[in-house]
């Protein structure tokens, strides 16, 4: 109580007067009660009971404020209301009272009965649709006749976000009247969106161009945001589940906002247009979709800052100018378009800080600035189509002149030609007897010159053959030095082809799995399984496996260890063959060791080309016939 006494006490002394009666008049139809016009006490705790809230000692509670603002709306505070009415007793016409908010989330009235008590009715978004007493999207409350000379109503009002407390006495002829022609343009404009939405959706069919998805999604999110805005959604969609009213106002006005800059970035081509606003627009999308997901987790109402909104519109707006401003004319009918809907919010918003006074036109001017906006997008997407066929036909118009003026060119060059061909046809008929006669005293030359060719080509593959089986023998026999062995193995292409044929004597047999069959390997002379495919390089299983240096080298090495015989030390055989010292006697360590490996097996080692291969009998068989490999190998 102490509470209430404070709170009593604040109102007592505030600045503000009480409402006044109420008198009903046939002569006028209705009557409009604006917030500042009610008189309301604000229950800030809502503890305060009906009990005395309809006491004499509490009327003068309830104040009128004139300075009342809708910013200054207390969310999850109890609105009461006191409206006194005095009625007329020779009235013929039915009365009614009418809350315009759908929105509100619970809606208590409070009727006085014949008998001096309260009848309650519950009303509210919160509820049902079926349980209202009028199936209308706004509330609505039927005046009883009664023969008292005045009447007060008392009405709570109670909204998690901002709640519009204006109340409308009417008639019934009067509300009749106004809910048909509402209704009426209700289905006008949610027809004309309909209608809108299958005539670009028949377009994207026609021509297959993602942007008008993106523009149906546009203004289907519209749709449901009006929707959900008006009522109408909750009417005729979702009339059993009020829950959804929380919501339905924020998820669709994020998927308005969502698909507008999606729409805006595909139809301007900002990538190629203004690419820093595109990456702005990119930017929007991602802050509007955390803002959007914090809002259903953490802090539903976050859901309610509408007026947030005319930040990534105005970016959008702004985008438009900038792209038409740089020569991108599709973008005209689009800037008017967004204009439009800029201005409606700019003019909605104005209404809710007071700025404007509340008219249907201001009321409605959002709906009005869609219903532009659809249309101006919808002549822009027609706009784009035309200048793009303007451009295409210009561009085909182009192309024929050009190929006009090109066949004249041919047919001048071809007369040309013509008579250039007739005239060196005689030249070179003449010509081609002298070609004759040369070339049949060329073909008895070359006859002459390919038959001492063969003879020099026989001579010089013996003599080859000679000079290697001399150099072979010498290799087994003393030791060469290393320009004498550069003159079997030049280079490593000789090398990579010697360790190619011993290694191919028996047949390919993959050393993972034993498959006998292969393909051509990534590198030169490599070989690659066909079952399991790996891929063996050449030197794969082989002494030279890795090896840092020239084969030619290793080759050498690997002869000069085998042999026994080296000319010089490790020092002057490093700074002949230009290698590292630790190299050499690296490399030669490891020759030793296959050299060593072999004496252990009992396996004679007749020549240095057999310590090549790994020890693998399925691949090498005996050292008899691997020697004999080698030879040949050796002798090719």
């Amino acid at each position: 109580m102490f509470k209430l006494g404070i709170i009593f006490l604040f109102f007592g002394l505030s600045t503000v007067k009480a409402q006044s009666v109420v008198a009903i008049s046939d002569t006028i139809d209705e009557r409009v009660f604006m917030p500042y016009e009610l008189s309301y006490f604000i229950d800030a705790a809502n503890t305060v009971p009906f009990k005395i809230i309809s006491s004499p000692e509490f009327e003068s509670r309830f104040k009128q404020h004139s300075s009342y603002h809708n910013i200054d709306f207390e969310t999850n505070s109890s609105y009461w209301i006191r409206l006194p009415i005095k009625p007329d007793p020779q009235s013929r016409k039915v009365w009614l009272l009418e809350f315009y908010d759908q929105t509100i989330d619970s809606l208590q009235a409070f009727l006085p009965q014949p008998d001096g008590t309260y009848r309650k009715i519950k009303m509210g978004d919160h509820r049902a649709f079926q349980d209202r007493s009028f199936r209308h999207k706004n509330f609505e409350i039927l005046l009883e006749r009664t023969p008292r000379t005045l009447q007060t109503y008392y009405f709570k009002v109670r909204s998690h976000e901002f709640a519009d407390v204006r109340i409308a006495l009417r008639s019934v002829d009067r509300f009749v009247y106004y809910a048909l022609n509402e209704y009426y343009l209700y289905g006008m404009f949610y027809g004309m969106i309909l209608i809108i939405t299958v005539y670009n959706f028949l377009v994207f069919l026609a021509i297959r161009e993602i942007k008008f998805i993106y523009y149906i999604c546009y203004i289907l999110s519209v749709a449901l945001y009006a929707m959900s805005y008006d009522g109408i959604g909750f009417q005729y969609l979702w009339p059993s589940h009020p829950e959804f009213n929380d919501w339905t106002v924020g998820i669709s006005l994020y998927l308005l906002i969502f698909w507008s800059l999606v729409f805006t970035r595909r139809f301007l081509s900002a990538r190629a247009n203004a690419p820093k606003l595109d990456r702005a627009l990119k930017a929007m999308i991602i802050l509007r979709t955390v803002w959007f997901v914090l809002s259903l987790l953490v802090y539903p109402r976050m859901l309610t800052f509408r007026t947030l909104e005319i930040i990534p519109l105005s970016l959008i707006f702004f985008t438009a100018i900038s792209v038409w401003r740089g020569g991108y004319r599709p973008a005209r009918f689009f800037v008017i378009a967004y204009g439009v809907l800029f201005f409606g919010f700019f003019f909605r918003t104005l209404v809710y800080f007071n700025f404007l006074p509340l008219t249907t036109l201001t009321h409605y001017s959002l709906h009005f600035s869609f219903v532009f906006e659809m249309l101006f997008l919808s002549v822009a997407l027609g706009d784009r189509i035309r200048i793009l066929k303007d451009n295409r036909d210009r561009a085909m118009r182009r192309i024929i002149h050009q190929h006009e003026v090109n066949m004249q060119l041919k047919d001048k060059v071809n007369r040309e030609l013509e008579t250039k061909v007739i005239e060196r046809t005689q030249e070179l008929g003449n010509k081609n007897e002298e070609l004759q006669a040369s070339n049949a005293k060329l073909k008895r030359q070359s006859v002459e010159i390919n038959q001492i060719n063969s003879i020099l080509d026989l001579d010089n593959w013996k003599l080859k053959n000679k000079v290697k089986e001399v150099l072979e023998e010498q290799m087994h026999e003393k030791a060469m030095d290393y320009e004498e062995f550069s003159t079997l193995y030049p280079d490593e292409l000789s090398c990579y082809r010697f360790l190619e044929k011993v290694k191919e004597q028996n047949g390919f047999e993959c050393y993972k799995c034993g498959n006998k069959k292969h393909s051509k390997g990534a590198q030169k002379f490599s070989k690659r399984c066909t079952r399991c495919g790996y891929n063996e390089s050449v030197t794969a299983n082989t002494l030279f496996h890795a090896v840092k240096f020239p084969l030619p080298k290793a080759f050498y090495l690997t002869y000069l260890t085998h042999s026994g015989k080296n000319l010089d030390t490790l020092e002057k055989l490093s700074e002949r063959l230009g290698l590292r010292l630790n190299t050499v006697w690296a490399f030669r360590q490891k020759v030793m060791e296959r050299l060593k490996e072999k004496q252990q097996n009992r396996t004679q080692v007749l020549y240095w080309e057999e310590l090549i291969i790994d020890q693998n009998p399925s691949k090498i068989g005996t050292s008899k016939n691997h020697s004999t490999i080698v030879q040949n190998t050796v002798a090719e």
